[in-house]
């Protein structure tokens, strides 16, 4: 049967599953579906009209639609059917209202009321999933909710705001007119009629259908009949004539025209296509059904603040013993910053944004290029031997003052015996400067091709007198909104963590000829945007420095730490191709960047012998990421100095405090929420004797 009847949960108004699904032919039921594209993507055909559904949308099918759903692939899709008795306690012919939504053009789902509506479905599916006290009126009370949100935001007559035309004062009436079509399209009903009920002319009536329907009311009448006779032609085996008369259709060539016009095939076609008996119906249908505990991981997202949410089963459990060693934490993330050209180290402003580098996180080694460019003015021209090394002198004494060695990489285009003597008479007035113990710590690098009648001299000398050693790379992906987001956090703890293959620049840098559409965030890999705003890399590495030098204790998302007596927690979100850099495009859905999961965390510490101060800082989308606050802002292309100096200020992680006495067992709960990391310092109370 074509026909489905909903299987409602006792005591329960809607009726829940999540599935994967790949082919569910033709069918119609006596309920409001709803379907919430979790992963994937999925094709859903509602009578004469085919949407693609794709990640995060959603689609609505009303009472008695007929629809069918395909995929090719893999997909999850968690399916809503909700009573319409139940809304009919609330709102009168509910089951002759029609609600919509837009999955037809780009980003249209991503307006605040399909947060809201994708809020609703989650809090029902986490009540029915949880079972927790009086579930079920919680899940009855947010269904009302849902009911009046659909009614104001997805009535067929305002759902797409850009075409809405409809004044207030006017809703009503073309909410009855619809449901009058409705109700009674398989009578003899004419416009007549309708501006007779409504005391309107037949042609003011006639323009405004035209103008807020999309149809003249002739169209619209017979698109309704056409759609309703999809049922009669799958589900009965009346001749074509006998569904053209039931329908009202004055002539079965009439019936046959309009159908052709919707569904481009005649209805004998239609039938011969699509009907088969039930057996065969059956079979058709792939899909597979999963528990829809499952969803959870998915819908996480939108339960943040929801007070009932507490999905135990997703709570990471970690007991350490804080009296243990364990193996050297090394910090060698830290080994090295990339500053850029050496022109605007010499820059005041940029010298303050490095100290802050130095301050909060204090790198080993520091990337400089163009140090013998011609803009540093070493070189007057190539037949003076004489070179001017001024400006070069006050980048190194800077960078040494901040305990910065030097690592100079020189790709300069300049002739070969020029750079052999710019070699030789860096070392001379370098090592007078500075001494030559002291000149052996900093790093040379060559990066640019050499002939062979200078490449040997030129690499003696780099090996003479410099300290050799390969240098570490980012692969990087040129002008990628992904390096301005909440996803650094993560990706740089995870490889910093178990590797050091990558290093950042200190500053984004349009020097590239970068394409820009914006002064503020344009996809480059710096800590600091060129505002020397603090991006959430920079507080990637923040929280990084803050570790101890032992490892107690690591795992997915997880690392402890301790220096002395004191113990660092770091706690980050976690998902298995993490250590991967992601393109933005990657992990975008229509309406924002793909959330990973909340990860909950009990960690019960073991063997506190002192009592600690607790210092908790936070930072993820909602709190501390300038590139979300630019965001809220609404993507300005250039900020005033107001709203740079706000996000300046507000760009930092939350912070909060507690204290923990000395005891055999100290729980700490604590969550990271989408892509963040959360840093909790157990620092040792010194207590003092008078």
């Amino acid at each position: 049967m074509r026909r489905e009847y909903i299987s409602y949960t006792t005591d329960l108004p809607v009726e829940i599953s999540f599935n994967d699904i790949r082919n569910y032919p033709i069918h119609w039921h006596d309920s409001i579906e709803i379907i919430f594209v979790l992963e994937g993507t999925i094709n859903v055909s509602i009578e004469s009209g085919n949407y693609i559904v794709e990640e995060g949308e959603i689609e609505i099918i009303n009472c008695d639609e007929a629809h069918s759903i395909h995929s090719q692939v893999e997909n999850r899709v968690i399916v809503f059917h909700m009573d319409p008795n139940f809304f009919e306690k609330y709102f009168n012919d509910i089951r002759n209202i029609f609600f919509y939504t837009n999955s037809s053009e780009d980003w249209a789902q991503e307006e605040e009321k399909y947060y809201i509506l994708r809020k609703y479905l989650s809090i029902i599916a986490c009540e029915a999933i949880q079972k927790g006290e009086k579930y079920e009126d919680f899940i009855e009370d947010t269904m009302v909710d849902l009911l009046y949100h659909l009614i104001n935001n997805f009535h067929q007559l305002i759902y797409d705001k850009d075409d809405f035309k409809v004044k207030d004062e006017q809703f009503e009436r073309y909410d009855r007119i619809v449901r009058y079509i409705y109700t009674n399209y398989k009578n003899k009903i004419s416009l007549q009629d309708i501006a007779k009920r409504e005391f309107l002319s037949s042609d003011y009536l006639s323009h405004e259908i035209k103008n807020n329907f999309g149809y003249s009311f002739k169209d619209f009448l017979n698109l309704t009949r056409v759609e309703e006779s999809v049922k009669l032609l799958l589900e009965t085996d009346k001749t074509i004539s006998e569904i053209s008369e039931e329908l009202g259709f004055s002539h079965t060539r009439y019936f046959n025209k309009h159908f052709k016009k919707h569904y481009n095939c005649t209805p004998m076609q239609y039938r011969k296509k699509y009907k088969v008996d039930d057996e065969t119906l059956e079979k058709l249908k792939i899909y597979t059904e999963y528990n829809i505990k499952e969803s959870v991981d998915f819908i996480s997202y939108f339960l943040e603040d929801y007070d009932r949410f507490n999905y135990e089963d997703k709570i990471i459990k970690i007991n350490v013993d804080t009296a243990l060693d364990g193996e050297e934490f090394n910090h060698e993330f830290r080994d090295t910053i990339n500053l850029g050209r050496a022109k605007f180290i010499l820059m005041e402003t940029q010298r303050n944004f490095i100290k802050d580098i130095q301050k909060d996180i204090g790198f080993n080694y520091a990337i400089v290029h163009g140090m013998f460019s011609k803009e540093m003015e070493v070189v007057s021209d190539k037949y003076n031997d004489f070179f001017n090394w001024n400006y070069v002198k006050k980048v190194i004494e800077f960078l040494l003052s901040i305990e910065l060695k030097p690592y100079i990489i020189i790709n300069e285009d300049i002739d070969e015996d020029i750079l052999l003597k710019l070699l030789d008479g860096f070392v001379d007035y370098f090592k007078e400067e500075f001494g030559e113990y002291e000149l052996g710590k900093w790093k040379v690098s060559i990066n640019r091709s050499l002939s062979k009648e200078f490449e040997e001299s030129i690499n003696k000398v780099i090996e003479d007198y410099f300290c050799i050693s390969t240098q570490s790379s980012l692969i990087s992906i040129d002008n990628d909104p992904i390096y301005d987001t909440c996803y650094m956090l993560p990706y740089i703890i995870e490889n910093s963590i178990h590797s050091n293959d990558l290093y950042f620049r200190a500053f984004d840098s349009n020097s590239l000829g970068i394409k820009m559409d914006n002064e503020s965030f344009f996809g480059d890999y710096g800590l600091l945007n060129q505002q020397g705003i603090k991006k959430p890399s920079y507080y990637a590495y923040y929280l990084l420095a803050r570790l101890g030098d032992t490892i107690i204790d690591k795992g997915e998302g997880y690392i402890i730490t301790k220096k002395d007596e004191d113990i660092q927690i770091l706690l980050y979100s976690y998902s298995d191709e993490i250590h991967k850099l992601a393109m933005l495009e990657d992990i975008s859905t229509r309406r924002g960047i793909k959330r990973t999961t909340e990860r909950k965390y009990s960690l019960n510490l073991l063997n506190l012998y002192n009592d600690y101060k607790i210092i908790k800082y936070e930072i993820n989308e909602k709190e501390g990421s300038a590139y979300n606050y630019w965001l809220k802002l609404d993507k300005p292309k250039r900020l005033t100095e107001e709203e740079l100096d706000l996000i300046k200020k507000i760009s930092f992680p939350k912070i909060s405090f507690n204290y923990a006495k000395k005891s055999a067992v100290f729980n700490i709960v604590s969550k990271v929420e989408g892509y963040g990391a959360v840093l909790i310092l157990l620092q040792k109370v010194q207590k003092h004797l008078y």
